[in-house]
């Protein structure tokens, strides 16, 4: 193995780790400030229309993180 593959293996994991780090940050952020407990709705409510927004929230906060990243 060349140096340069492993180079490229380590920093894809460190920008992964960060990537995950800023979404799970940014979604605790995003349930605190939200009026009402997000876990509740979504899994004893069965809150459908819930789950697709946040679920719409968590792709575009991914697709900026991984933009920026990149």
């Amino acid at each position: 193995m060349s140096p340069n593959f492993v180079s490229s293996i380590v920093n894809s994991v460190v920008f992964a780790a960060i990537g995950i780090v800023i979404f799970v940050v940014f979604f605790v952020i995003l349930d605190w400030i939200t009026p009402y407990d997000l876990w509740k709705e979504l899994n004893e409510e069965k809150n459908m229309a819930l789950a697709i927004v946040v679920g719409a929230v968590a792709l575009g906060i991914c697709i900026i993180i991984a933009s920026a990243i990149h």
